[in-house]
């Protein structure tokens, strides 16, 4: 996926190059700027050469999950060697801490593309498993090879996964959506427009809101992961898991 900056223009058409494209301008301007007519803009070519990557508007939606996906399993993959060689904690089933390197690292690219996050969230259930974006469903079949290879039967796989990413999509979504209403005003109750709320009304709600801005998002997101899943019925083969298998 493309980080933030300037559209680059007549570049070598390719998937890869539309989707960056498209992500970086999401980046800059947000979803409401992602049209095929002004992706061509900045990509330099007429709107019907973008139609050979990517079927309109909605097949733009779709390459951003997958975009988005593939930042996510490229991160993992960068950072697998790091797991193996980690010496093994004899306080946490392996599971559970692969299951933690995943959510830092889905949280890593929601951090470099903010802008996607809603998409990512919503559309995949619009679309059929099976039709579903590639790198999607990697790691989805990665995450469920983590639960079998520790024991888990397919019963208690789907419970733990379901757990998993609602969590880790839903602290992501509550901590990246909190609009600001005065970005230039240093006081967080005005920045954040709170002051609109009558204190006598809601005075938990003006009192709790800036301390969104406040907190550790990635120690949120692990430990009330970390709380949930210790809920969960213990891994039958857990022992045998190697962390580093993917």
């Amino acid at each position: 996926m493309a980080e933030r900056g300037k559209p680059e223009r007549r570049r070598r058409l390719s998937r890869p190059v539309v989707l960056a494209a498209a992500v970086a301008l999401v980046d800059r301007e947000g979803l409401a700027a992602l049209t095929m007519r002004r992706l061509a803009a900045d990509l330099g070519v007429e709107p019907m050469a973008l139609y050979r990557y990517t079927d309109g508007k909605e097949g733009l939606l779709d390459g951003l999950v997958e975009a988005f996906f593939a930042e996510v399993n490229e991160r993992l993959r960068t950072s697998v060697e790091r797991a193996r060689t980690d010496p093994p904690s004899a306080a946490e089933p392996a599971w559970r801490t692969e299951l933690r390197r995943v959510a830092r690292a889905v949280a890593c690219v929601v951090h470099a593309h903010p802008e996607v996050l809603p998409v990512v969230a919503v559309r995949p259930l619009s679309v059929p498993v099976a039709r579903r974006p590639e790198p999607w469903l990697q790691l989805t079949e990665h995450v469920f090879a983590v639960l079998a290879r520790a024991g888990f039967d397919d019963r208690t796989a789907l419970t733990i996964y379901r757990t998993f990413v609602s969590w880790s999509l839903g602290c992501l979504l509550v901590d990246k959506r909190q609009l600001v209403d005065n970005p230039e005003e240093p006081d967080p109750v005005l920045r954040l427009g709170l002051h609109r709320l009558p204190a006598a009304d809601y005075p938990r709600l003006r009192a709790l809101v800036p301390r969104f801005a406040e907190y550790d998002d990635e120690r949120e997101l692990t430990d009330g992961l970390d709380s949930l899943l210790s809920r969960m019925p213990e891994a039958p083969l857990d022992a045998f898991y190697d962390r580093g298998a993917s």
